[in-house]
């Protein structure tokens, strides 16, 4: 009886088996067919991520940051989205436009294509003054030199016939008798005791200083004081010499040193807007000429380039050169 028992449920196992089997296939068969139908979900199946490299869930993600970034750029822009504009930069606007009305005014009465005489610039010049002082007339010349170059340094001194406008105070420095011819000739101050005081103070009150080349050594330790101010005495200028009643005269008359800066260009004082044209053309066309023998002789190429005339606060107005 327990045989038969046992052999009846070893067959109902027997039996059940290829019916869960069977199950099992058909389990195996759909996921087949699931993964045949979606390649998408069998791609993530096969996906493993790693630790850390392109395969990392940190890549992954940065991955589809970017090409949803490329999307959006491809997509067009909607009313919602507020498209960023550039700011609008204004071009500068010129002097003309930045002065004020007396300066326009003025400007209208010069044409900047028109390059004028000395005689129509220097009529002119004292009409487009829109100080109210009485203001200086300036030329500006620019030369074709090499201010770096010792032999283009131009330099020298004028004595301008109408004079400079300008009351100058005149120190010399000289001994007990020359002081005394200076100071009779016109001289400021010629007691060289007293300046050189001032001097230790770094005091001036002179616009010219001149000295005897006796009293030149005791000059030398103040020239970090007068060299920057142009102020110290040269040989060239005319401001070291024994003829110091000369000198006194010439510096009381309206002689004036011009100098090239860094940029090739002499800027002076020709007078003032109170002088009437005659005498402002005397005063310019002696600077152009002495300007015109200072020429270089190493220099090659255009030596005057170009210049021009203006009041302290007007407009430039382009002369012949």
């Amino acid at each position: 009886m327990a045989q038969a028992k046992k052999t009846t449920k070893t067959k109902a196992k027997a039996k059940e088996e290829p019916k869960e089997k069977q199950v099992k296939h058909a389990e195996v068969v759909a996921e087949a067919v699931s993964v045949e139908a979606a390649p998408e979900a069998k791609i993530e199946i096969e996906k493993v991520t790693a630790k850390a490299g392109k395969r990392s869930a940190k890549a992954a993600k940065e991955t589809e940051e970017k090409q949803a970034k490329e999307v959006r750029k491809t997509e067009p822009k909607t009313d919602n989205k507020i498209a960023k504009t550039k700011p609008v930069v204004k071009s500068p606007r010129s002097r003309a436009e930045r002065a004020g009305k007396k300066y326009r005014k003025a400007a209208k009465l010069v044409d900047a294509s028109k390059i004028y005489t000395m005689v129509e610039a220097t009529d002119l010049v004292t009409k487009t003054s829109p100080a109210k002082f009485d203001a200086t007339v300036e030329i500006h010349i620019n030369l074709g030199v090499d201010p770096k170059q010792a032999d283009q340094n131009v330099r020298d001194t004028v004595a301008l016939p109408a004079g400079s406008g300008k009351t100058l105070r005149v120190a010399v420095i000289a001994e007990a008798e020359d002081a005394k011819k200076a100071k009779a000739a016109g001289a400021d101050i010629a007691d060289a005791d007293k300046l050189f005081a001032d001097l230790d103070k770094e005091v001036i009150e002179f616009d010219v200083l001149i000295c005897v080349p006796q009293l030149m050594a005791k000059l030398g330790k103040y020239a970090r004081l007068l060299g920057p101010r142009g102020l110290m005495p040269n040989p060239k200028s005319g401001t070291v010499t024994a003829d110091v009643v000369t000198a006194v005269d010439e510096a009381k008359a309206g002689r004036v040193e011009y100098r090239v800066d860094q940029a090739g260009i002499i800027h002076l004082g020709v007078g003032k807007v109170s002088f009437t044209p005659e005498k402002l053309l005397q005063n310019a066309e002696a600077v152009m000429a002495s300007v015109r023998a200072a020429k270089p002789a190493s220099l090659k190429g255009i030596y005057l380039k170009s210049a021009y005339l203006t009041s302290s606060m007007g407009p430039s107005i382009k002369i012949e050169v």
